[in-house]
């Protein structure tokens, strides 16, 4: 049976500690449980604590009052609260020595259930994403929903790497987790929200965020979020980042929690990648070179990408094998492998047609899934070819 006083009391310490949850978990392991927290007196509280400590008139009874009557809010909508020592709060999160007091989620799937598949692969990187690494990013994730152990694929539901990684992911039939540095009825940024409900409406899939409803998405807010990231995975992949930037922070997480981690390699004059190489000189991460090797590092089972044909039988399916607009395509296709992020404009004098033609043979392209084209008319390689 749900202990309400102490998942009230979970609630209220989240609230308390959310940026100094290392106190809180001493707290609860030395006490017995969050509960008995909000008994200690004030001279309990300075023993504890020290007697200057910040935290001395927040640990009071009307927290535990405000937290009940938010939790009382919250039930029956679709976001649910679990605290540290409950069973439906996640294992592997509790491993982190920083793990946070509790976690809002909103979801549509049964906790017991959206913990339970294993592995969770953390698939992170910068909002600004180049073509190679949309490329790869799709890639990685569609191989890893193909094998047979068909892992949890976890992001931060921001623009660029995690938007795709989700995405894709979704696409593919295998759960995904957005952790968000909002409050669980926010969605940042707006423009997923539509994405983002679809999301946590999916069966295995969820929306976690330790913030509380009504918090807002400010930058320091998105630091704190990372550990969850890390945490809640196996593994992390960084698909591309900055030597600075957030996924670089989760990977160094990561690292710190004795996960496996990994990096894209890229150019080493790409600002982009300069994060990833470092990663990789600094043995932090190990390369990602290849789908293949990287399940078998992962421990999972290979199995046959589906919905992929060769390059040749889809143009063929698509366009004959002896129309001048086949061999158009493959030219334009093996243009665009060579030259990742080539332009519409690019592409036109590469094949030495005008402009006007090269951007008709790649809208044509672009519906018909083999390539794919950004804001900035960069061409990419699109889902189906391999």
């Amino acid at each position: 049976m749900e202990n309400f006083e102490e998942k009230a009391s979970l609630c209220a310490l989240n609230r308390i500690f959310g940026f100094d949850p290392k106190v809180a978990l001493a707290l609860i392991s030395h006490l017995g449980s969050a509960a008995e927290v909000f008994r200690l007196s004030p001279e309990d509280i300075d023993g504890l604590l020290g007697p200057h400590s910040k935290y001395r008139d927040l640990i009071a009874s009307s927290a535990v009052d405000q937290a009940a009557e938010e939790l009382s809010r919250l039930q029956g909508s679709d976001i649910l609260f679990t605290g540290w020592t409950e069973p439906d709060y996640p294992g592997l999160l509790k491993e982190c020595p920083d793990a946070p007091v509790g976690l809002y989620v909103r979801t549509t799937t049964p906790l017991e259930k959206l913990w339970k598949p294993e592995p969770r692969i953390a698939v992170v990187g910068t909002r600004d994403i180049s073509p190679y690494g949309k490329e790869w990013c799709e890639k990685t994730v569609r191989g890893m929903a193909a094998s047979g152990s068909k892992p949890v694929i976890v992001s931060g539901l921001a623009l660029g790497t995690d938007f795709y990684a989700h995405r894709t992911a979704i696409e593919e039939g295998v759960p995904t987790i957005g952790v968000m540095a909002t409050g669980p009825e926010a969605i940042y940024p707006w423009r997923h929200k539509e994405f983002a409900e679809r999301l946590y409406h999916t069966e295995g899939c969820a929306l976690v965020t330790d913030y509380p409803p009504g918090t807002a998405p400010l930058a320091i807010h998105f630091l704190r979020r990372n550990r969850i990231i890390a945490g809640l995975s196996d593994a992390t992949i960084l698909i591309e980042s900055k030597i600075k930037g957030g996924g670089m922070m989760t990977s160094r997480l990561a690292f710190s929690y004795d996960r496996d981690v990994y990096a894209l390699p890229g150019r080493v004059d790409d600002l982009r990648s300069q994060g990833c190489n470092f990663l990789i000189k600094s043995k932090i991460a190990e390369p990602l070179t290849s789908v293949d090797e990287l399940l078998d590092s992962l421990g999972l089972e290979k199995g046959r990408e589906r919905g992929k044909v060769s390059f040749k039988d889809a143009v063929a399916q698509k366009y004959g094998c002896d129309t001048e607009f086949a061999s158009q395509v493959v030219a334009a296709i093996s243009i665009i492998r060579s030259e990742r992020g080539i332009t519409i404009e690019e592409l036109a004098e590469k094949l030495t047609v005008s402009y006007s033609k090269a951007a008709q043979l790649a809208g044509a392209l672009e519906m018909d899934g083999f390539i794919s084209v950004d804001l900035l008319q960069r061409c990419s390689i699109g889902k189906i070819i391999q």
